[in-house]
């Protein structure tokens, strides 16, 4: 059973979040949350979801939600420093930041660390360990793209959402499904969650 840190920014995109943190449960997955406060209020925005402030109440809602318990899922606040994945001496397998801010690609980009998102972050690739990143942006500028091209020759893998439409999706929810099978395919995280090509 693989430990993933799952990462959620202020970028539009939450439902492809979440879907990820409900599917590595589901795989049996340990799974550490971090949030910024913008995606507090995307979350309010876009899923018409309240987070509580403090990452303790937020951890019991989710806990709640899809029925596991403390040792499967925790969530961090971004100044927790003794966080598990704040070091290299216990980072777990894999990191996602679904969705991914274009700021908050820049502070990993660029080594900030200035929060325990931006510390886990470096750690996974201090450590060469799978980090992946869902820029949520359109269009992308220079300065993005020189970023995420950064980011790629250190190892991240960069996974915008863009979903495929061979496999005839019939709601918003198969188009969520395949951003989210690629996510997971990249993390070694078995799933069923579409027909695979070919099969």
């Amino acid at each position: 059973m693989k430990t993933i840190t799952l990462a959620f920014t202020g970028a539009s995109g939450l439902p492809y979040g979440l879907r990820t943190l409900e599917c590595l449960l589901a795989a049996g997955c340990t799974v550490h949350v971090l949030y910024t406060q913008a995606a507090q209020i995307v979350a309010k925005q876009e899923l018409g979801q309240t987070w509580p402030g403090r990452a303790d109440d937020l951890a019991k809602q989710f806990r709640a939600r899809y029925g596991v318990d403390e040792d499967r899922l925790k969530v961090w606040g971004q100044q927790e420093w003794f966080a598990p994945m704040a070091s290299g001496s216990n980072p777990g397998d894999g990191m996602v930041v679904v969705p991914c801010t274009m700021g908050a690609l820049a502070a990993i980009a660029g080594g900030a660390s200035d929060n325990l998102l931006e510390r886990a972050a470096d750690v996974m690739i201090k450590e060469r360990k799978t980090l992946v990143v869902v820029p949520r942006e359109a269009p992308f500028s220079v300065i993005h793209l020189e970023n995420m091209l950064r980011l790629a020759r250190l190892g991240v893998v960069i996974l915008p959402p863009n979903p495929g439409f061979y496999h005839h999706p019939k709601d918003i929810g198969d188009l969520v499904d395949f951003v989210v099978a690629r996510i997971l395919d990249q993390l070694g995280v078995p799933h069923q969650l579409m027909q695979r090509w070919g099969d």
